[in-house]
């Protein structure tokens, strides 16, 4: 019995809503806060927009990225239900174009012929979908587990500023909510990037850069239009 193998790159559809709903859950959240404080808000203000910011977030992921998977979903069954028309009509020609494409991927005429065969026989659907459509099992859409995925862990990295905030004395909350969102940040590009097999340097650098420009900025403009010292 054939030994079944597990790629990382079979985890990216999860991973990418899930690691896409932590890091803004954290960024976004952590930069609102930042910038109510920066207004010289008391901490009831500063708490109950982070609160405001993890629902509302949480609600706006999960319905973005539902849609646009849906989308993406919509798109892979017309475009099967097309493949399966063309099927019915002419199922030889069909065999004869992915013939051609198993030729331009480097097998000679007559393995590619036969290989085309072979798969049209078993499950010809199928194999016009993963390699003359490039839809496969790893690559399918799913709406709601990629809603679900990007709500939960928009929550999930919300709530570590929320915490922070909520543990902080007033005067040195900005500071510790910046500082723990920004190792928060790296730790998560760190574990995105090793469960995806990628390099650890750029994904680290990506999320502190962009993580450090985003709550500079909203501090910023907190304070420069503040309602006055506390």
């Amino acid at each position: 019995m054939a030994r079944k193998e597990s790629h990382k790159i079979q985890r990216i559809g999860w991973l990418r809503a899930a690691v896409l709903g932590a890091n803004d859950g954290i960024l976004s959240t952590a930069s609102l806060m930042l910038g109510v404080a920066g207004a010289h808000a008391t901490r009831s203000s500063i708490l109950v927009a982070g609160v405001a910011g993890l629902v509302a977030g949480s609600m706006s992921m999960a319905a973005g990225e539902y849609v646009s998977v849906s989308s993406q979903a919509d798109s892979e069954r017309a475009a099967l239900d097309e493949e399966s028309s063309e099927l019915s009509r002419d199922e030889a020609g069909e065999e004869r174009e992915l013939a051609a494409i198993y030729v331009k991927r480097g097998l000679d005429l007559a393995l590619a012929r036969q290989v085309a065969a072979e798969l049209t026989r078993h499950d010809a659907l199928a194999a016009h979908a993963r390699d003359e459509l490039g839809i496969s099992e790893i690559a399918t859409a799913r709406p709601l587990q990629a809603a679900g995925a990007s709500a939960l862990s928009f929550a999930a990295g919300s709530a570590l500023p929320l915490a922070v905030a909520a543990a902080s004395p007033l005067t040195a909350m900005s500071f510790a909510v910046a500082v723990a969102a920004l190792v928060a940040l790296v730790a998560l590009g760190g574990v995105a990037a090793r469960s995806g097999g990628a390099p650890f340097g750029p994904a680290i650098a990506r999320v502190t850069f962009w993580g450090s420009a985003a709550m500079a900025g909203t501090y910023a403009i907190g304070s420069l239009f503040g309602v006055g010292p506390l």
